[in-house]
Formats: structure tokens, sequence, C-alpha cells
């Protein structure tokens, strides 16, 4: 998959740094970590620049996510739970990753989208629980504009500065996501544990 990704880049420049971001929001299986720090690399022998992979990738980047929060409207958390329980293996999404995005939300409102926007996986679905709880649209866009400008700018800042060594930011970003995942892991079990008291105490 990451030749075709650099390929396709190589040969749309702008276009197709728009678009593989704008589908690695809709399908996250496709990875920023190789999209980002690559188009950062591309400033280095192409004639593309640093701030114009940046506005491509952020632009594309707020065009999938308003895709998902379009599709966050129109479906319930089961609803979509069932959805990818039955085609999520596909798409490399569990249930589980649907909840953990609906829990980031809800536990930190709307600014789950702006700091959500930084964690891998989480920044694609966290676009879904916004759409289902109806969160106006216009703040919704400003805190993933931001969010998502953050995270672009490092990367491709990034792979800008690593030129032919840019890879290695996909084992740095590996590793990170362990460590978000496992933070993650760790809230869901807090509150559930928290919820369970709760219970038993009424």
């Amino acid at each position: 998959m990451q030749a075709w990704i650099t390929d396709f880049m190589e040969q749309f420049g702008y276009i197709g740094i728009f678009f593989m971001i704008a589908l690695e929001n809709i399908f996250p299986p496709i990875p920023s970590e190789v999209i980002l720090p690559f188009g950062g690399f591309m400033t280095t022998y192409t004639s593309l620049t640093v701030p114009g992979v940046i506005a491509a990738a952020t632009a594309g980047s707020v065009a999938g996510a308003l895709v998902l929060y379009g599709i966050g409207r129109l479906l319930s958390v089961e609803r979509l739970e069932r959805i990818v329980d039955r085609w999520g293996g596909w798409l490399r999404v569990k249930p589980e990753d649907i909840a953990k995005a609906n829990l980031t939300f809800h536990r930190y409102g709307v600014w789950a989208v702006f700091f959500g926007r930084m964690v891998p996986l989480v920044r694609s679905l966290i676009s879904i629980p916004a759409g289902m709880a109806k969160m106006n649209i216009g703040l919704f866009v400003w805190l993933s504009v931001l969010g998502t400008l953050i995270w672009n700018t490092i990367l491709i800042s990034i792979g800008a500065a690593l030129g032919e060594s840019w890879g290695k930011v996909s084992e740095v970003i590996g590793m990170y996501a362990e460590v978000v995942y496992v933070i993650i892991a760790a809230i869901i079990l807090i509150g559930a544990v928290r919820f369970w008291k709760r219970r038993r105490a009424s």
C-alpha cells in the first residue's frame, strides 16, 4: 500500500496529497504517518512547498472529517457498531474503536475533536460521535482545522527535515500510537469501574 500511496502523491502533487489525506480520514487503514512525512520529503526534490503541502493536507483532512461527521448524524452508536462488526474487518476497524472514539468525545466534549485530531485512528473516528451529538458544524470545522493543522505541520516538517530518511517517522508514530491506545484503554477501564461502583451503590 505504501508504494501505491507514494506513487500517487508523486504523480498528482497537491491534489494527490489532498485526495490521500481525505481517504485516510474516511478509511483509517491508510496511514497519515506515511502520507504526511512523504509529502514533506517531496518538498526536497519537487516544486512543492512545505506551506503548500500543509494546506493541501489540512484541506483534505477536514473534507474527510466532514464525510464522517455526516455519517455520524445519520447513525446511532449501536447501528454503527453493527455495521463495523460486519464490515470492519475489511476496513481494519473494530467495534471497540467506535466505542473508544465515542467515549473520548463524551468524556472531553467538543475539545475531543481538537485533541483527537492528533491521535492515530481516533483522529478519523472522532468525527462520527461529533456528528451523532449534532455538534455545531462551524465549531466542528474550526476545531478540526486547528487540531489537524498542528498534526500535519509537525509530520510534514519532520519529513522535510529528514529527507530520504522520512520513513523513520512511521516507526516513531507507531510507538506513539501504542502508548495512546494503552491510555485510552485505561480510561475506558476506569470509566467502566466507576460506572459499576455507582450502580452498585445505588
